[in-house]
């Protein structure tokens, strides 16, 4: 049963093949859960984690949850039909606690045994689109989840040229929305290279090149 009225069926026989990743940007976990089960919010996730570490299930995974909105990861859209949602409580600008990410892992490594999902299945929000969303940000510790191999981590190439029709294929192979130069540089720093600033560079061209292809 699901606590979250918030969600319906998954359409077209899909089953999830990945999972994204969002921050709750609200005052603690109590207030986002009110909001991830209010009817009238028309939002909710499979799962919240709270800064204690303390997991609560809001939709059954079976369910399609509300969670990811417009956007599209691997040229295939309905990201909720082929996702499960996990919300983290965390405001985006602070760092995501200890007893959260422990909670985070041991869950993840459950739901990717659970689907078969593989370490690249594991995205954020901000990756999918781009255009909207922020989210987990730049304080989301992907190395670590990667470390785990519960995501993944560029291997960067080297000597690899500046060569801005490559990082866009590059990025767009790997999953990344077909958007325009600027929001998939922003998106791509966000999440593999948080303070970096400026144009497109020779070190964003290495790793987009590392990124695991299917």
């Amino acid at each position: 049963m699901s606590l979250s009225p918030n969600h319906g069926d998954r359409r077209d026989g899909l089953t999830p093949t990945l999972v994204v990743l969002h921050y709750t940007a609200m005052r603690d976990a109590a207030s986002a859960k009110r909001v991830l089960c209010d009817p009238k919010r028309e939002v909710s996730a499979h799962w919240l984690i709270a800064r204690d570490g303390i997991v609560t299930g809001l939709v059954d995974e079976t369910r399609r949850a509300w969670h990811a909105g417009a956007g599209c990861w691997g040229g295939r859209e309905d990201v909720n039909s082929r996702s499960i949602g996990i919300e983290l409580d965390n405001d985006g600008a602070s760092p995501f606690s200890a007893p959260l990410m422990d909670a985070l892992e041991a869950l993840l490594a459950d739901i990717l045994e659970r689907w078969h999902i593989p370490p690249a299945g594991v995205i954020g929000h901000s990756d999918m689109a781009p255009a909207r969303k922020q989210d987990p940000g730049p304080r989301f510790d992907w190395r670590r989840l990667a470390r785990g191999g519960l995501s993944v981590w560029p291997e960067a190439r080297e000597e690899t040229a500046l060569d801005p029709d490559r990082f866009r294929a590059d990025l767009i192979d790997f999953g990344y929305p077909d958007l325009d130069d600027a929001l998939l540089l922003q998106s791509f720093r966000l999440r593999f290279r948080p303070g970096a600033t400026g144009p497109l560079d020779a070190r964003d061209c290495a790793l987009a090149a590392g990124l695991p292809r299917d």
